[in-house]
């Protein structure tokens, strides 16, 4: 099964942007959906984009709409999330995952293989 390991993480001012990468090792990365998702201490794991097979489809929670973009290059087996315009509660661990779904979802459970995570703070 493909293994993901997240990196790009860092600390930034309010407003500021990071760009987060996902690789993966393993066969089959461009037949899974890639999501994101993130988790602040005390908080639940909350969902924050994901893309489909292929690319053409998107999805992403509404607290991230327009601020975060999630692309995907099937030929470096890496997933991207752009995240511009960050906000002091966009601090988290933010770890990527893989479905065995052409589309899209927004649920935890839909997905199978999850990386470690890596840490984003946004400073006020």
């Amino acid at each position: 099964q493909v293994q993901l390991v997240e990196s790009g993480g860092g600390s930034v001012q309010a407003g500021g942007s990071l760009r987060l990468s996902c690789a993966a090792s393993g066969r089959g990365f461009s037949t899974y959906v890639l999501g994101w998702f993130r988790q602040a201490p005390g908080k639940d794991r909350e969902f924050v984009a994901a893309i489909g097979v292929g690319g053409a489809e998107t999805s992403y929670a509404d607290i991230v709409e327009g601020r975060f973009t999630v692309s995907r290059d099937d030929a470096r087996a890496t997933t991207y999330l752009q995240m511009n315009s960050l906000k002091p509660e966009d601090t988290a661990v933010y770890v990527c995952a893989t479905r065995v779904v052409v589309f899209p979802s927004n649920l935890a459970s839909h997905y199978r293989n999850w990386g470690r995570g890596t840490q984003v703070t946004v400073a006020s």
